[in-house]
């Protein structure tokens, strides 16, 4: 049976037990907000289900449980940073502070962040960067996951990436996306769920499309939009591998493995908008788009226009009262945490004790 848990209660648990593993109380925070953020968000795939993932790895020394980045290069406008195995959140969140600073100090920057590791939701980042007054791009590689068009073999990370721009009274206005028919995460979701896959999401390690997610893992992950997503996703590489100095192609460790150096490679853009237009014109003229789109009418089955970065708000406005429910395979994953960490699993929303 699935299990609904206060947001509060999961950030705590798992805030604590990334503490048992050394992350000093900060970094074990944020480490847990990112998760906490992709399930409000409605983004199980890159929620609670990898906390068992992140914490092997520092467990195993793979992913350092403090991080120390060093600056390798700063011109001003460009900063290059190594990374030395850190947190992937750690790291992207200075990286958005150096960025911000930057920016408003030059109109734009630009961040180099090698030898990281996997840093969730890349709109986490992003938008924290937006509310600072920046349109900001955060692009990342990943370990493969596709086959090069024309190939059988994985060669190519999903790539995933981040636009965001600050919005006024409607917000943030933000785009997440892999360049493959679906995040990996989607997939291991799909298979602790114990459910069918769309056939057009993946490949068997024949090439075969398949619907067991189980097969997928173990396969290929089509590109989105055909050849396009795999030439997009072969250019993030050459900005967040290897332009940035880090790891690219087939030498990216993915976070599901719980040893080998990760050698994720980030790069994240920040315009000032102050640098470039007045701050309250652009808003108007973000307002201005943002309604033309809405006000389009709507297809046959569809109620509203959403705009980018708008569903996951509204899911987490009543994730917030309804609480987060969590599948019986997480569930369990995060019960063997507890069990070796000695950190007791949160209640669920609608028990007074722990399942057995």
């Amino acid at each position: 049976m699935p299990y609904t848990v206060g947001a509060a209660d999961l950030l705590g648990f798992a805030a604590a037990t990334a503490e048992t593993h050394g992350v000093p109380p900060a970094d074990a925070r944020l480490l847990a907000d990112t998760l906490v953020t992709a399930e409000l968000w409605g983004h199980a795939s890159h929620g609670m289900l990898r906390l068992p993932w992140y914490l092997d790895r520092l467990a195993s020394g793979a992913t350092r449980t403090v991080a120390a980045p060093e600056i390798v290069s700063d011109n001003g406008a460009v900063l290059v940073v190594d990374g030395h195995d850190g947190l992937g959140q750690v790291l992207t969140d200075r990286a958005v502070t150096w960025g911000v600073e930057r920016a408003r100090r030059s109109g734009v920057s630009a961040v180099a962040v090698r030898n990281s590791g996997h840093f969730g939701t890349a709109a986490y980042f992003t938008r924290r960067a937006a509310e600072q007054g920046c349109v900001a791009l955060l692009a990342t590689n990943a370990s493969p996951a596709m086959a090069p068009w024309g190939g059988r073999e994985k060669r190519i990370g999903t790539n995933p990436w981040s636009i965001a721009a600050p919005a006024g009274r409607y917000g943030t206005v933000v785009m997440d996306i892999a360049n493959t028919a679906v995040a990996r995460g989607k997939i291991y979701h799909a298979k602790e769920r114990g459910a069918p896959i769309p056939e057009s999401w993946a490949a068997d390690a024949d090439g075969v499309p398949t619907t067991d997610p189980r097969r997928a893992i173990e396969g290929l992950i089509l590109p989105m939009a055909g050849h396009k997503g795999y030439a997009i996703s072969f250019m993030f590489d050459v900005l967040a591998g290897v332009l940035t100095g880090s790891a690219f192609g087939t030498s990216v460790v993915g976070p599901y493995r719980p040893t080998g150096r990760s050698g994720v490679g980030h790069l994240l853009i920040c315009l000032d908008i102050r640098s470039m237009a007045d701050p309250t014109e652009f808003e108007q003229r973000m307002a201005a788009l943002i309604e033309e789109t809405k006000d389009t009418p709507t297809a046959p089955g569809t109620d509203e226009v959403l705009v980018p970065g708008e569903p996951e708000i509204r899911t987490a406005e009543r994730l917030r009262t309804e609480g987060i429910t969590l599948v019986d395979d997480t569930w369990a994953a995060l019960a063997r945490i507890a069990a070796a960490t000695g950190v007791p699993l949160p209640l669920p929303a609608d028990s007074q004790e722990l399942p057995a």
